[in-house]
């Protein structure tokens, strides 16, 4: 789940406390090229109003007549399917000829929302389960981090809350932007810096800061493939420390702010440890990617830029790290 589909429960409770009768649609099946991956959400209010999406705009239309018929599901969940025939793909914006599957479940006590969005407000990761007869929702701790969400033909389970991380050394300016952004792209953000005069500073809501070292954070993490680890002390004694670990876990991403000096050196001191070529050879170091960025905002750019194309395996890019700074 993404944060855009949180702000969608955050809406659907709001209307629902307001008296609304709601409909929430779940993408669980597409077909060919469509605009929103599995799992995206939409709410549909009775007088039609919309809030997130599933396609370009068309689909929502359709829905949102629909409401305004009472032409929709009321008591139980069901299936509907748009863009079967090149007609309809055409007709609902769903390009070279994808088909869209939606669960449809009119939103009762029973369906768990308040309770899903609660626990998805405190950075937990939860597995509901919708029973398709009946409607009524269970949730249960989510075991891993990995994105589930299977359709059968009487219950849609569905894996929601963050299901990436990322490690920041440092509680400088620069890492509250970077904290800002990735919350925003879905990441579990959790904040290092046993330095009391940048730690008493950190505000942003939504990011866990500790003050333990960076070394023993890393070890307890025990960063896995949805994890990424970026050093922006500046301090070698405190960014060095967790690169020692983190390039000898399974990150997916862990990179390290500094010039490319300064990163020529870090090599050399990270080699003279237990790090093999291979392990060092794994930083992003100067991090980010080359865009010119300047401002701490701008190299926050850079650096989730970098690690959104690792996560999609775009690793061969045109563009190299800015050599200021990042």
């Amino acid at each position: 789940m993404d944060n855009v589909d949180l702000d969608v429960l955050r809406r659907l409770a709001q209307w629902r406390r307001e008296g609304h009768k709601v409909v929430l649609g779940t993408v669980t099946r597409t077909w060919g090229s469509a605009p929103r991956p599995i799992g995206a959400m939409v709410a549909v209010r009775g007088d039609g109003s919309i809030a997130g999406s599933v396609s370009g705009g068309c689909i929502e239309d359709d829905l949102s007549d629909k409401a305004r018929a009472g032409a929709w599901p009321t008591d139980v969940p069901s299936v509907v399917r748009y863009g079967v025939s090149a007609e309809e793909a055409t007709r609902f914006g769903l390009p070279c000829g994808g088909t869209l599957e939606l669960v449809l479940e009119p939103v009762a006590d029973h369906s768990g929302v308040e309770d899903l969005l609660a626990e998805l407000t405190q950075g937990h990761r939860v597995l509901r389960r919708l029973d398709l007869a009946t409607g009524r929702a269970a949730l249960e701790t989510a075991s891993d981090r990995a994105d589930t969400l299977s359709l059968t033909g009487s219950e849609l389970t569905a894996t929601h809350g963050p299901s990436w991380r990322l490690l920041i050394i440092g509680a400088g300016q620069m890492s509250q932007y970077l904290a800002q952004m990735a919350l925003a792209l879905d990441y579990e953000v959790i904040v290092c810096d046993p330095r009391e005069e940048y730690s008493q500073g950190w505000e942003v809501p939504g990011a866990n800061l500790v003050t333990t070292m960076p070394d023993d954070t890393v070890t307890e993490m025990r960063p896995d493939r949805h994890t990424a680890i970026v050093a922006l002390t500046h301090d070698p004694k405190l960014d060095d420390l967790a690169l020692l670990e983190a390039l000898k876990s399974e990150a997916f991403y862990v990179g390290a702010i500094g010039s490319r000096a300064n990163q020529a050196k870090r090599r050399e001191r990270l080699v003279e440890f237990d790090l093999t070529p291979d392990e060092v050879a794994r930083l992003h170091g100067p991090v980010g990617l080359r865009i010119g960025a300047r401002t701490p905002p701008e190299i926050a750019v850079a650096i989730l830029a970098q690690m959104t194309a690792e996560r999609y395996g775009f690793r061969k890019l045109e563009f190299e790290a800015p050599d200021a700074g990042a």
